[in-house]
């Protein structure tokens, strides 16, 4: 298990478990944490051993986004720039890996914070968890993508709501709206989380990087487009070797013994 801003472990079935470790700042990412992520990801989007991902948070917070003792100062608008680039970085790189990655929340999550969970294939939280819309407080609105993933997500309706007429949702109201997968007991967020690893990891790995690549395009591509994409998935995926073994199973367990 690595140590520092950001705890590493991986287990014997390749399921790699970040942590987000600054409990006392609420997980908030500074440039430590934030390049740490970064760096992890990238090496496990490189590493075979690496089958999938599961992010959570130490202590009772999830991720407060950026770190607010930043924003206490006068930002030179190219030194702003220059910040959120590396956060919006981030988060494309988490929704683009494409391997299995779950968010387990294990408690509140705001601003940045809440982007990085949205990013996510599946997103669980525990009962106790709470979604934190204030950032109009701060005379800010939702950034790296943040708008236009919740329209995409929930839809316009919804998001309009949530972005105008809400500043914190429950797990309960977070699920019911869509923007969580699950909510699952206190205290077996990272378990529940595994067995949905689990469950990704029955597919092969190409199989699930294509569904992942399909399902980014699917909001703007026309029915005529998105048939083409998937026809050519398709077309890679039959002349891989674990499609015929899977299909060679297949045949085996449906033949009478």
């Amino acid at each position: 298990m690595s140590a520092g801003p950001l705890r590493r472990e991986l287990d014997d079935e390749g399921i790699m478990l970040l942590t987000l470790n600054r409990p006392e700042a609420r997980n908030a990412l500074d440039d430590e944490l934030s390049q740490a992520l970064s760096s992890a990801l990238e090496q496990a989007a490189a590493d075979s051993a690496t089958r999938a991902i599961i992010l959570t948070g130490a202590g009772e917070s999830f991720c407060a986004g950026g770190d607010l003792a930043r924003f206490e100062r006068e930002w030179a608008p190219s030194a702003f720039r220059l910040y959120s680039h590396r956060l919006t970085a981030l988060i494309a790189g988490i929704e683009q890996l494409e391997k299995p990655l779950i968010a387990a929340i294990n408690g509140s999550v705001t601003g940045a914070g809440t982007q990085l969970a949205l990013a996510c294939d599946l997103r669980l939280a525990a009962p106790s968890a709470r979604i934190i819309l204030r950032e109009g407080r701060l005379g800010i609105i939702p950034s790296h993508g943040g708008v236009i993933r919740l329209v995409k997500l929930i839809g316009l309706a919804r998001a309009r709501d949530v972005l105008l007429g809400s500043e914190e949702l429950s797990a309960a109201e977070a699920e019911r709206i869509g923007l969580l997968t699950a909510v699952v007991p206190d205290g077996d967020v990272v378990g529940a989380a595994r067995e949905r690893a689990h469950v990704a990891l029955r597919r092969s790995a190409e199989a699930y990087a294509a569904a992942k690549r399909l399902l980014a395009i699917a909001a703007d591509a026309s029915l005529q487009a998105g048939m083409a994409a998937e026809a050519f998935a398709q077309t890679s995926l039959i002349a891989t070797r674990e499609h015929r073994e899977a299909v060679t199973r297949a045949r085996a367990r449906r033949s009478p013994g």
